[in-house]
């Protein structure tokens, strides 16, 4: 990317200070079209050819996420997170190995014990904030891609990316990092070593709980990268532009909304950790989380929006402290303006890592004061 004066916050709040050259539009268009006029010679100009591989609107918000990351190679946007995820497994081979945080988001842990093995992958999940149970997994030459999440989704484990790095490029292997919950804001994956850093798009970037987007981005150009552009493209898993364009927007408040997030998430961690009907809080940012330290390293601007508390009563507790919030909004997801709660053992069901006293918060933008008093009260009267 060029050299440029300004800042990542001040690019992204201009979409890298894109005017529509038609209009001179200060918002970009949407473009919609699915297949372009050729040349008198036969080639395209343009660069552009069909709308499964490519879209303009596409390639825009592209760029901003590229830069958010400071991916040398760029960022390609995906239908959904799971498809970004999943292209990155789908460009190995049959047969090469795989080592996976034993605790991330549960759809693609699913995901990866059952459809990844009909691909003839081996997948090994392993506690990557141990770095010696990732080294010991690792298979010199045969591991292909070391795949964390961190801070991990729903309990909160912190992995150090660059040590994980180090092991994986040891072994060979390729480092990708799951950065969803930390978003470019607070880690950026690339400048700690890692090769590619995924994000659900769905959440924080986009922010406002009304467009499904899934991103990848890459420090460098390399065999793999390249494989994975190509999966995208022959699979038809790009996003849509009108979903491109409201991820576009979404990014242009992004800096604003993760900082007030975060500050909330602190704010809330402190208070609950001191509240006689929680019985645990589990949040990077609070000194006795066992990942502090790590994260305070890798992380910056704070630790991120999301936590999760254990309360007082097991399972009933929980289930009737969600049931009973009223500014909380209990429904899956994370990231967006809106403060959601949700008690994550029911909806992962069986195998999942969560305790069943355990809840998942996603702070937004709400007054903190209010978000606590509302589980405050939703609490005590579960308790009563």
């Amino acid at each position: 990317m060029a050299e440029t004066p300004w800042s990542p916050r001040s690019l992204a709040v201009q979409a890298m200070g894109r005017i529509d050259p038609l209009t001179r539009a200060v918002v970009p268009p949407v473009h919609l079209a699915t297949t372009f006029i050729r040349d008198p010679d036969n080639s395209y100009s343009s660069g552009y050819v069909y709308g499964r591989p490519d879209n303009a609107t596409v390639r825009d918000t592209e760029a901003v996420i590229a830069m958010l990351e400071d991916a040398g190679a760029g960022a390609l946007l995906f239908s959904s997170g799971m498809a970004a995820a999943t292209a990155c497994f789908m460009s190995l081979d049959p047969g090469d190995h795989v080592v996976a945080s034993a605790v991330m988001y549960w759809a693609l842990r699913r995901w990866l014990l059952t459809e990844a093995t009909r691909w003839g992958l081996v997948v090994d999940f392993v506690e990557t904030d141990d770095l010696a149970q990732v080294e010991a997994a690792t298979r010199p030459g045969t591991t292909k891609l070391v795949w964390i999440e961190t801070p991990s989704n729903p309990l909160w484990t912190v992995t150090d990316i660059a040590g994980a790095a180090a092991i994986a490029h040891r072994a060979g292997a390729i480092l990708a990092v799951d950065s969803t919950c930390a978003s470019p804001f607070h880690t950026r994956p690339l400048a700690l070593g890692a090769d590619i850093v995924m994000h659900a798009a769905t959440k924080i970037l986009n922010g406002h709980s009304d467009a499904v987007a899934g991103a990848l981005a890459s420090g460098r150009e390399s065999e793999f990268w390249d494989r994975v552009r190509r999966f995208r493209a022959g699979n038809g898993a790009i996003i849509g532009p009108f979903e491109a364009y409201l991820l576009n927007r979404g990014l242009k408040t992004f800096h604003v909304r993760a900082e007030t997030q975060a500050r909330t998430a602190a704010a809330l961690a402190e208070r609950l950790a001191a509240h006689p009907l929680v019985a645990r809080v589990l949040y990077p940012g609070l000194p006795q989380h066992p990942g502090h330290d790590v994260a305070a390293r890798q992380m910056a601007n704070g630790f991120g929006y999301m936590l999760s508390v254990q309360v007082n009563g097991g399972e009933a507790g929980a289930v009737a402290t969600a049931a009973a919030v009223r500014l909380w909004k209990r429904a899956t997801s994370l990231g967006g303006v809106e403060s959601l709660i949700e008690h994550r053992a029911s909806i992962e069901g069986p195998g999942t890592p969560c305790p069943a006293d355990l809840l998942r918060l996603s702070a937004g933008l709400e007054d903190p004061d209010d978000l606590f008093r509302d589980l405050d009260e939703a609490m005590r009267h579960a308790a009563a």
